[in-house]
């Protein structure tokens, strides 16, 4: 499992996010306050508080972690 800030800023932000952690099996969740919905639907983020920074948690290997953490790095926040 691993946790990392992101932001999604547009309508298109969100679409394309959506379209990336879609690729990866294993459960993606995105949270912001006592909110939790599934990364892979936009609805659901669409749904959370988009004006500050969300959290996004992957439960998968390792290795799969990683490789979803590299493939949306344009969305992460520090």
């Amino acid at each position: 499992m691993k946790t990392i800030k992101i932001r999604l800023t547009s309508i298109e932000a969100v679409r394309d996010f959506v379209e990336v952690v879609r690729q990866f099996e294993g459960d993606i969740d995105l949270s912001s306050g006592r909110y939790v919905v599934d990364a892979k639907s936009i609805m659901g983020i669409f749904s959370l508080d988009l004006m500050n920074p969300i959290t996004l948690t992957a439960y998968s290997t390792d290795e799969n972690c990683d490789k979803l953490i590299e493939s949306v790095k344009a969305y992460i926040v520090e």
